[in-house]
């Protein structure tokens, strides 16, 4: 594991220390898992942009047309 010196405003160092006691984890805890969640929005964005460099407007719309058109249930 790595230390980390971050400098952050005192109103933001507030709010964290405020959330995370409210959430029973140490302000640590918090960014750490803040962090994660951010890397993991990055990495989700990433995967969607590759994934619809291989789509293809033909085959969505073939796939489209499959689809029965009649109105749904109540």
């Amino acid at each position: 594991m790595s230390a980390l010196s971050l400098r952050i405003p005192g109103s933001i160092h507030y709010k964290i220390k405020e959330i995370a006691k409210k959430d029973h984890v140490s302000i640590n805890q918090f960014i750490n898992s803040a962090v994660a969640e951010k890397i993991a929005a990055f990495k989700t964005e990433e995967d969607l942009v590759a994934r619809a460099k291989n789509g293809s407007r033909s085959k969505f719309f073939n796939v489209l047309k499959k689809v029965r058109d009649v109105k749904p249930s109540d």
